[in-house]
């Protein structure tokens, strides 16, 4: 992993609540698996009881509409190197089979779609080029 790594979570605010928190933990579990030593970590009380880490950097959860989410997204998506971009687009809530959406995805343009959320990570100075005048998702 990259050791000047930082990371954000974007959302759509006007979303309902419950699908905000479905969108960001659905992308939260992406950016974990991409790179795993974010959180693939125990830690244990004096009791010995043994709890995973949520993460061990920030997560700042920003926000923007929908149009501005995607043109974050097309603007990611070229960087090279170790990064990882995540992307909940609003068409997989009509989907309640990943193999559903992992068939209809090809045939989709994301600068077509509406995406309620993304997520990345990669060097900071990226990041923050990416996400330093979004503001806090409250």
């Amino acid at each position: 992993m990259l050791p000047d790594i930082r990371l954000a979570i974007v959302i759509n605010p006007a979303l309902p609540l419950g699908l905000i928190a479905n969108t960001a933990g659905a992308i939260a579990i992406g950016l974990g698996a991409r790179f795993p030593a974010l959180a693939a970590q125990q830690l244990a009380d004096r009791q010995e009881r043994a709890i995973d880490i949520s993460s061990n950097l920030p997560v700042p959860m920003l926000q923007a509409d929908a149009d501005a989410i995607r043109s974050l997204l097309l603007k990611a998506l070229p960087q090279q190197g170790e990064r990882a971009v995540v992307v909940f687009p609003a068409f997989a809530r009509s989907l309640h089979d990943y193999r559903e959406y992992e068939a209809t995805f090809p045939g989709r343009d994301l600068a077509e779609e509406v995406i309620d959320g993304l997520g990345i990570a990669g060097p900071s100075k990226w990041v923050k080029s990416l996400t330093g005048s979004l503001k806090l998702l409250r």
